[in-house]
């Protein structure tokens, strides 16, 4: 007796209930003639994860609502085929009162379509509302269990117990689904990506299968919605808390699993991709996020400002992965402070990545700007007033070309310079969408030696010319200028905001653990005053379980210090 489940480990478009079904539709095709029974569909699948406030409009559930039937009823022709569908759905009368008018509540759901109707409807008990994750805002729990019978080839119907992605986070869902009768469990999930978290996750079901003695097969999502990746990695565990399979990361797949019964246990084939190392998880993260926030909201291309320096070179190398040379430009725009290994790395850079390279000199544009201020400025030393006015020259160029030509801008700032502040305003601040706004530096120049180590393409030839990686940082906004003049080193630096930002320690608790009062207390004033800068930045690809975004929720105006 065999049971055959795929996976439809897809990228849906948030929002696009009617192509969103199409593509279940033709999964669901292609699995049923190579005999799958029972197809398996992500979280909330049909609108996209996350819909965010777009829940509380009825009109979107409605369109939801015909998705759903949509499917059934192309599907209706598949005979034998279970098809899992995540969506959102009425919480029959249960509703609130919003302004004296009364609101439908909303299950985040899952319908089990079976010959092109509906056989069982499964709302989310566990509902999350930490990090990126708001769902109480949206969302009812449910309650009960979803044990279903798939008929397997050659044999009796197996018992299948469906959770949604939080509830096997927790013991009690899957235990009742063991009680109510499950032979195995089945977990459809959007659950978000950050470093670390695939095996988390994997550690996390293990648990569920050793609490229940039951076999798993865990559901995922795959692509870039906003600032959030989903890594699909979907996979399989047996029994006995073994890895029986796994899908690739962070990209498309029809996984399929088939259980053959053996004695009073199953028997698992599915195929197994390897796992990968940190490096290799966020530079796929990071270009699967470029890609998509670009390809679904239609941009033809990208362009950014090439310094010569490796945050710039980092971002251009993500954004050639994720789109392809032909539709990336960059633009050099030396100042009177640029050194010459800047523009001649800038060019080496651009002609090995194989893009658009253009130089336009900001020193005329700058000498205007302070001769326009010069009464307004007599007497006072030149100081970051000057700095910042290069920036911004070049954030203005930068978004003309944009306006003109329609390509959204990549910023180039890193996770470092966020939390510190060190970072212009209307200037290097300026762009629609900062690639990698939640990557440490010290993490930057990891995966720059990690990509250098890697060409896909296989030219032989490293993208990041050699001397970016090991000069020493600097924004060039003055003679001889360094990062670290007015920063810790960053191996310092990172470390307290990893253990501050991330982690929510103490100054005191920082200290303690060896670090010196003064880089902590910069360090700390820096977070806690630049908040009003971050506010303003362009969405960014979160990396880290927490990221200066959705995860980030604090007030500009607050008299706490600690």
């Amino acid at each position: 007796m065999t049971l055959s489940i795929c996976v439809a480990q897809l990228n849906f478009v948030v929002g696009d209930m009617s192509g969103n079904a199409r593509r279940i539709i033709d999964a669901a095709e292609q699995a049923h003639a190579r005999g799958v029974r029972l197809l398996l569909t992500p979280e909330l699948a049909i609108c996209g994860y996350a819909a965010e406030d777009l829940f509380l409009r009825p009109a979107f559930i409605d369109a939801c609502d015909d998705a759903l039937k949509q499917i059934a009823s192309a599907t209706a022709h598949l005979k034998g085929l279970h098809i899992v569908v995540g969506h959102p759905a009425r919480a029959g009368a249960v509703e609130r009162r919003e302004r004296g008018v009364a609101v439908a509540q909303l299950h985040n759901a899952a319908s089990v379509l079976l010959e092109g109707r509906v056989t069982h409807t499964y709302a989310k008990r566990e509902l999350p509302n930490y990090q990126v994750f708001d769902e109480r805002r949206y969302f009812v729990p449910g309650e009960g269990h979803c044990v279903i019978d798939v008929q397997a080839d050659g044999g009796k119907p197996v018992r299948v117990g469906l959770l949604i992605c939080e509830d096997a986070w927790f013991p009690a869902p899957a235990a009742d689904a063991r009680a109510a009768g499950a032979e195995l469990l089945a977990v459809i999930n959007a659950s978000p990506f950050h470093a670390g978290k695939g095996s988390e996750r994997e550690a996390t079901m293990r648990q569920r299968v050793e609490q229940t003695g039951l076999p798993l097969v865990y559901a995922h999502l795959v692509g870039g919605q906003d600032e959030i990746v989903f890594e699909g990695r979907s996979f399989v565990l047996a029994a006995d808390g073994q890895l029986a399979g796994r899908a690739p990361s962070f990209e498309e797949a029809l996984f399929d699993v088939a259980f053959a019964r053996s004695g009073a246990g199953w028997q698992i084939r599915a195929e197994t991709d390897r796992d990968h190392s940190p490096e290799a998880d966020l530079w796929h993260a990071l270009v699967l996020g470029v890609r998509d926030y670009l390809g679904k909201n239609g941009f033809p291309g990208a362009i950014l400002g090439l310094s010569g320096g490796i945050d710039s070179a980092l971002v251009l190398a993500i954004a050639v992965d994720a789109l392809g040379k032909d539709r990336v430009r960059t633009v050099m725009m030396p100042s009177p402070y640029t050194a010459d290994i800047s523009w001649i790395d800038a060019r080496d850079m651009a002609q090995r990545m194989g893009v658009r390279y253009d130089e336009i000199a900001i020193a005329p544009q700058f000498e205007a700007f302070k001769a326009s201020l010069a009464n307004e400025f007599a007497g006072l030393p030149e100081d970051t007033t000057e700095e910042n006015l290069q920036a911004r020259i070049r954030g203005t160029l930068l978004m003309a070309l944009s306006n003109k030509f329609g390509s959204i801008v990549l910023t180039t700032g890193n996770k470092s310079e966020m939390a510190t502040g060190y970072c212009t305003l209307y200037g290097d601040m300026a762009g629609g969408f900062a690639v990698i706004k939640d990557v440490a530096k010290t993490m930057v120049f990891k995966l720059a030696r990690w990509r250098n180590a890697h060409d896909p393409y296989g030219t032989g030839a490293d993208p990041i010319p050699d001397r970016i990686i090991t000069r020493p940082p600097s924004a060039e906004l003055r003679l001889d200028q360094t990062d670290q003049d007015s920063l810790p080193e960053y191996p310092v630096l990172d470390a307290i905001i990893e253990r501050y930002m991330e982690n929510d320690q103490s100054p005191e608790s920082i200290v303690a653990a060896g670090f010196e009062r003064a880089d902590v207390d910069k360090v700390v004033r820096l977070i806690r005053i630049n908040e009003y800068k971050r506010r303003q930045a362009p969405v960014g690809i979160r990396v880290t379980h927490r990221s200066f975004g959705k995860d980030w929720r604090y007030p500009i105006t607050s008299k706490y210090r600690a």
